[in-house]
């Protein structure tokens, strides 16, 4: 399997990304089949979280298991040792972290893809029977701006909080961060989802840029700039709603975003830390009693 050289975090070494797709050609390699392909993942990484969500919409705990990671991976290089195998069986010597989320073929004992949004396409498209598509035809420009304005949310957070920068930079990315949150509160002005009337992934994109953006880097603004981050009632109030739903909060993580963000993270606790903007708790509590 051909591999590309991906950096794919700021404080990780180069890496390898495995971008294999599943098809319904047998003569691919990775054709559809119940149950050949795995998920491995940890639902306290954001990618993790939406692909996870994404395999609870569309209800396919039979045809493609899923192996939850450590919140906090065990080797230094930030990978998981679970994933080791794999990665050297896909890749001789490979020589970066085995990061998760991944995406296994079982007949081989090798790596799909660790690519999340292609991951989260080819269950849709492959093993999502008698479900409403989250990638429905004609919707594929739109899914890809809302995957471009959660980027951008996620970019200027980080650089909003980030303890590097001069405080001139943090004001122009916390200046870029609302600007994308006005972007995206236009969005859900008369709709009940992001791209009109229907659930896409255009929403999960959207949901869990906002869990990171309340649960991780409001934690490294301050209390003004979070407030004014609240000031997006139809985004917020969007957020609520899914979050109730068992296929979003059933997957909240909390305990495990914590940890996670404090193993890896450098940056100094500002004043927003203090103004939650939403009890993502709640919800997590009531889905896990429902779903008992």
């Amino acid at each position: 399997m051909s591999v590309a050289p991906l950096v794919a975090h700021p404080s990780l070494p180069s890496v390898y990304a495995f971008r294999g797709r599943i098809g319904r050609d047998a003569r691919s390699g990775h054709y559809a089949v119940p149950r050949r392909y795995r998920l491995h993942l940890s639902t306290a990484c954001p990618d993790g979280l939406r692909i996870a969500v994404t395999h609870s919409l569309l209800g396919l705990d039979e045809s493609c298991p899923l192996t939850l990671l450590p919140a906090v991976p065990d080797c230094p290089d930030g990978g998981h040792t679970a994933l080791r195998p794999l990665y050297e069986a896909s890749a001789h010597r490979y020589p970066g972290p085995a990061l998760g989320p991944v995406l296994s073929d079982d007949w081989s004992g090798r790596i799909v893809s660790t690519h999340a949004r292609d991951i989260m396409r080819d269950l849709d498209r492959h093993f999502a029977s008698g479900r409403p598509a989250l990638y429905p035809c004609g919707a594929d420009g739109g899914i890809e701006a809302v995957e471009r304005l959660c980027d951008a949310i996620e970019d200027a957070a980080q650089r909003a909080g980030s303890a590097a920068a001069d405080p001139e930079e943090r004001a122009a990315a916390a200046r870029t961060l609302l600007t994308a949150l006005d972007d995206a509160e236009r969005l859900l002005s008369g709709h009940g989802h992001a791209l009109g009337d229907h659930l896409t992934a255009a929403d999960v994109e959207l949901w869990v840029a906002l869990v990171q953006l309340d649960t991780v880097h409001r934690h490294h603004l301050d209390a003004a700039a979070v407030q004014r981050i609240a000031g997006h009632p139809a985004l917020w109030a969007h957020a609520r709603r899914l979050a109730a739903l068992p296929a979003f909060g059933g997957r909240l993580d909390l305990d495990g975003i914590a940890r996670r963000h404090h193993a890896r993270c450098r940056g100094l606790e500002a004043a927003g830390s203090a103004v939650q903007i939403l009890d993502w708790a709640a919800h997590a509590r009531s889905q896990q009693v429902d779903g008992r």
